[in-house]
């Protein structure tokens, strides 16, 4: 698994994708891409990119 280059989540994108979010949490893509599927995750699409606002997602993570 690749590390991440972000190594605080204040050196986080405004505006994170599912790779970001995947290499920052650990996860595989796949299990990221199933995570986005969830009522309670922070996610958006335009088309068919998927796009996590990096303040909901650290909320999210602070609640799980």
């Amino acid at each position: 698994m690749k590390s991440c280059k972000y190594k605080s989540p204040e050196e986080l994108p405004v505006v994170l994708n599912v790779r970001e979010v995947s290499d920052y949490i650990g996860l595989a893509m796949a299990n990221t891409y199933e995570l986005t599927k969830r009522a309670d995750f922070p996610a958006f699409r335009i088309g068919k990119r998927v796009f996590i606002p990096r303040d909901q997602f650290l909320a999210w993570i602070d609640n799980q």
